[in-house]
């Protein structure tokens, strides 16, 4: 049975459905051929603290893709605020927890199946006015394909991350092309959500 948490967002209170437990949907397939593991099945301190970063922005008629959106909380906070919102995720497992979430809160969002080795169809639907991004450095291998996939998709990210091993490397990568601000978030007392602006010319 699925468990049920609440979430106190911008004056709304969010019922996010997730699996009860996250190690029970292991494929043991799908980890030998890409090492997946179902990082999206939990609702994760990063994605509270990038949804309350996402509602007290300006929105209206933006266009807005979340990368890993597992949940999609910060995807329904977009929706809410009046963006128009794609969430895409590796699992469509998620993308079916994404909508079923969107629904039950009011928010309206399309959903994409995206890898980030092959972003093409992604990529198609570009430029995004923001890109929304929560604890998606898990590992080391993430940051280059990150920092390969961003460029294309935006000039304006928004990354909330709680202090993974990766994201020094990242942040590392990124400041060669991007204008980087980092926000404290109180989910998050050893990491951060990170603003960055592509640097023109």
């Amino acid at each position: 049975m699925d468990v049920t948490e609440t979430l106190q967002l911008g004056g709304r209170t969010l019922a996010i459905v997730h699996p009860p437990d996250p190690t029970a949907l292991i494929d043991e397939d799908a980890f030998e051929h890409e090492e997946f593991l179902p990082y999206w099945a939990e609702l994760w301190p990063s994605a509270v603290a990038l949804a309350r970063c996402l509602v007290a922005l300006q929105l209206d008629g933006r266009r807005v893709v979340e990368l890993g959106c597992g949940l999609a909380v910060p995807s329904i906070a977009a929706s809410l605020g009046g963006a128009i919102v794609l969430a895409t995720d590796w699992s469509p497992d998620a993308l079916a927890y994404a909508e079923r979430n969107a629904r039950a809160n009011g928010a309206e969002l399309e959903t994409l199946r995206v890898a980030w080795a092959d972003p093409d169809e992604l990529v198609a639907r570009a430029p995004f006015d923001l890109v929304a991004a929560a604890d998606v450095l898990y590992e080391r291998r993430n940051v280059e394909q990150l920092l390969a996939l961003l460029p294309p998709l935006g000039s304006e990210v928004l990354l909330a991350d709680p202090g993974r091993p990766a994201l020094a490397a990242f942040l590392e990568g990124a400041a060669a092309s991007w204008e980087i601000a980092e926000e404290t978030a109180e989910e998050l007392p050893r990491g951060g959500v990170y603003r960055l602006v592509r640097r023109v010319g």
